[in-house]
């Protein structure tokens, strides 16, 4: 240990270096090259549902999201979906399955289109839905799922790592025979493994943005610890450009787990990262209050801020210094820290305000540069 040096002592992993892909663009919405990595969703009313459908995308665009997805299952989808348009905050992606037909109409209003070129027929209609996304510079998801592999794929490779990078090879070939490239991929499994290993895989073989998700991953424990495993070692390895955390459970959540994974993981911070104790026998504090308060107290801040949060002697004034904003609470009262300099000597009553206040003043002045 005392041939490690200061510079080792204190070093901050770097992010990692992202894999160069082509840039596409849904709506106003940056996808792949150096743009911010997006977090979207999708709404699981009937689109033909204008109101319910506009009620979700609301809800999502409020909690955080970058852009939907609304599936388009029949001619009364295709209407109700040009009305949501009209009036969603968020640049809307069509899902699209079998009918290419629902593709070329929807194209002329939605900002990008979700196919399997593999399930909606031979290369003209491939073809007829390329010129329709041409005509106004929409780009195309693939979205290869292991569950749902065409059977060619999957009677000779399997639905593993193999078949899934195979289908997504065979269907990113159809479009660029069309001489069309504003292409992201998804490849997507229920489990970790296979998820991982399938976005490895591709890759090195193809330029185009990744769209990272688990799919059918469970409820809310389940999919976040899914997610985070899979979406957040992709992200650590410098794969992905856009992510859907897929939950069973509030569209909400989705959201807040995303964005969690990029700010825990370092990949792409935003928002308070919160330092607190384990519970123990050596707490000498209400500590869960007062880190429920905070949490429920600071969500609207997008400052990239580091904040502890600690219930007594032994790691509180280590950590406290180390971070932007700090709590040390002791017996009966405690110590606020802001960039490592005690600033309050407070009874404990008085410390949770405290630290808000001067956690307010940190972030007013970061976002402030």
């Amino acid at each position: 240990m005392d041939n490690i040096s200061e510079k080792t002592k204190n070093h901050t992993p770097a992010k990692p270096n992202r894999f160069p892909t082509r840039q596409i663009c849904v709506g106003g919405v940056r996808i792949g090259g150096d743009a911010p990595i997006s977090v979207q969703s999708m709404t699981f009313s009937k689109t033909h549902d204008v109101k319910a459908t506009l009620e979700q995308i609301n809800r999502l665009y409020f909690a955080g999201a970058d852009l939907v997805r609304c599936a388009v299952l029949n001619e009364e989808d295709i209407n109700g979906l040009a009305e949501v348009k009209k009036e969603s905050p968020l640049p809307i992606v069509a899902d699209i399955h079998f009918n290419y037909r629902y593709a070329l109409k929807v194209a002329k209003f939605v900002d990008a289109i979700r196919i399997n070129p593999g399930n909606i027929g031979g290369k003209e209609r491939i073809k007829a839905v390329v010129e329709a996304c041409k005509e106004r510079s929409l780009p195309i998801r693939i979205g290869v799922n292991s569950g749902s592999l065409e059977d060619e794929f999957a009677r000779k490779f399997g639905n593993g790592v193999e078949g899934m990078v195979q289908s997504a090879l065979y269907n990113i070939r159809l479009l660029e025979e069309c001489d069309f490239f504003d292409i992201a991929v998804s490849l997507k499994a229920s489990d970790v493994a296979r998820t991982m290993g399938a976005y490895r895989a591709l890759r090195p073989l193809v330029c185009y943005p990744f769209h990272l998700g688990v799919t059918e991953a469970g409820t809310t424990f389940h999919a976040t610890v899914k997610s985070a495993i899979a979406l957040g070692g992709l992200l650590l390895e410098g794969i992905g450009d856009t992510m859907r955390v897929s939950i069973t459970g509030e569209l909400e959540e989705e959201i807040r787990v995303g964005r969690a994974i990029l700010q825990d993981s370092g990949v792409q911070p935003s928002g308070l990262n919160i330092i607190s104790c384990p519970t123990c026998g050596r707490l000498q504090s209400d500590l869960m209050s007062a880190v429920k308060l905070i949490e429920e107290k600071t969500r609207h801040i997008k400052a990239p801020l580091n904040v502890s949060v600690m219930g007594c002697a032994v790691n509180a004034i280590g950590e406290a210094k180390g971070c932007d904003v700090g709590i040390a609470f002791g017996k009966g009262g405690g110590l606020v820290f802001r960039d490592g300099e005690v600033v309050a000597s407070l009874k404990e009553g008085q410390l949770v305000e405290r630290f808000l206040a001067e956690l307010e003043s940190k972030a007013s002045e970061v976002m402030k540069g």
